[in-house]
């Protein structure tokens, strides 16, 4: 059974959205679930869908010209996962979106999300927050390669994600933090000395 304010959390759309309104979305999503190491999104993808992550944890990453995986940040539960490349430029994908770990999402075609906002405006709210919320997390990661030191991130990273630090892979956080995982080790016994 679906648990409907988890729904509306996940939309972060509060008390504007009646039940009719979350049956309608749900109705237009289709339940999906991923393996460790499976595939939402794929590079050259242009399938404009949008992934709400019900349970689990993905990462979002490209391959470098050295064919290395650079993880640029994971995605949490309650939250969308989807490529910027496609929604918000129209052109395929540069980036991948992997699961980390088992995780079951609502994914809805963007396009049609469209049509269901165009008959009920009152979900208008909804596409600004999938479009905000892919602009803040942009902006924030990269105004803190220009304000804060590799410790600063790491540190505003833990508090950021404290509840699931543990489930992603500490090459995955170097990646986001932009250092390697002998920086990343460097910079925890530093802090661990402090305390």
């Amino acid at each position: 059974m679906i648990d409907f304010e988890k729904i509306k959390a996940i939309y972060k759309l509060g008390k504007e959205l009646s039940l009719q309104d979350i049956q309608l979305l749900i109705a237009a999503a289709t339940p999906k679930s991923f393996a460790p190491t499976a595939y939402l999104i794929e590079e050259g993808a242009t399938k404009r869908e949008i992934h709400f992550i019900v349970k689990g944890l993905v990462r979002v990453f490209i391959v470098n010209d050295k064919g290395e995986e650079i993880t640029s940040r994971v995605v949490t539960e309650n939250h969308p996962a989807t490529s910027s490349d496609i929604i918000l430029f129209n052109r395929p994908s540069r980036f991948y979106i992997q699961a980390i770990e088992p995780t079951k999402t609502l994914t809805i075609d963007f396009d049609e999300l469209q049509l269901i906002i165009e008959k009920h405006p009152k979900l208008m709210r909804l596409r600004r927050n999938i479009l905000f919320d892919l602009l803040r997390e942009s902006t924030t990661h990269i105004e803190s390669f220009i304000l804060l030191s590799p410790e600063e991130r790491y540190l505003q990273f833990v508090e950021n994600y404290a509840d699931i630090c543990s489930r992603i892979p500490d090459k995955y956080i170097a990646n986001i933090l932009g250092i390697t995982p002998v920086s990343l080790s460097r910079i925890r016994k530093r802090i661990a000395g402090r305390k």
